[in-house]
């Protein structure tokens, strides 16, 4: 399993690394390769509204939906076909590496597909709090084609320290992905004009009790 295989170019890992090392996060115009993106982008498309379901907020107990705060529909990935099967492949290989470059002690990684329609929407959130949850890193891989300004859906990111500064926001484009310490970047949707397709992920540390992982939800 080497993952370089599944790259868009051989220097592509070195700028992620490089990136995570001085601030926390990274944005790839291009990560896998296009052959993935679009396999993963056909998969996404033929999921229909049976397959998904209205995504939650909050962990475990605390688990629930409220539609004011977050409106899109997901799909937890397992792999069940070989586009899925390679991208679990490829962020077990990048679980590997970023292990050995940035010594980061990540265990497992689980991601869903994520469908926002038009107007849909995820309000200003961390996807981790210090002490209270086993998520690192989070990724999100965009599978959008022809993606235009006015179309809106786009991530902001927002500063560590000062979390009303905006760092960025990045357009959903096809096979850009975003990589950002969980703990420390907030970040929103903002409302899509029409129908956006993701990956959003979390590659975990092991904070187990008794030998139980502490699970997701």
């Amino acid at each position: 399993m080497n993952l370089a295989d599944y790259l868009a170019s051989p220097d592509v890992f070195e700028r992620l690394v490089t990136d995570l090392r001085v601030q926390g996060w990274s944005m790839q115009p291009t990560f896998f390769s296009a052959q993935l993106n679009q396999d993963l982008r056909a998969d996404a498309l033929q999921l229909d509204d049976t397959d998904l379901k209205q995504a939650g907020i909050g962990r475990l107990s605390d688990h629930h939906k409220d539609q004011r705060r977050r409106r899109d529909s997901i799909r937890w990935i397992d792999p069940e076909t070989p586009a899925r099967q390679q991208y679990l492949d490829a962020m077990l290989a990048l679980r590997i590496e970023l292990n050995k470059s940035l010594i980061l002690g990540l265990w497992d990684y689980e991601a869903h597909f994520a469908r926002y329609d038009e107007g849909d929407f995820y309000e200003k959130h961390l996807d981790a709090f210090k002490g209270k949850s086993n998520r690192v890193l989070t990724t999100v891989l965009y599978l959008n084609d022809d993606w235009h300004d006015e179309a809106g859906g786009e991530i902001v990111l927002y500063d560590e320290y000062d979390h009303d500064m905006e760092i960025g926001r990045f357009a959903p484009t096809f096979g850009r992905m975003l990589i950002f310490l969980s703990e420390a970047f907030p970040h929103e949707v903002l409302p899509a004009k029409q129908t956006r397709h993701s990956i959003a992920g979390w590659f975990r540390v092991n904070n187990s009790i008794m030998g139980a992982i502490d699970p997701d939800q």
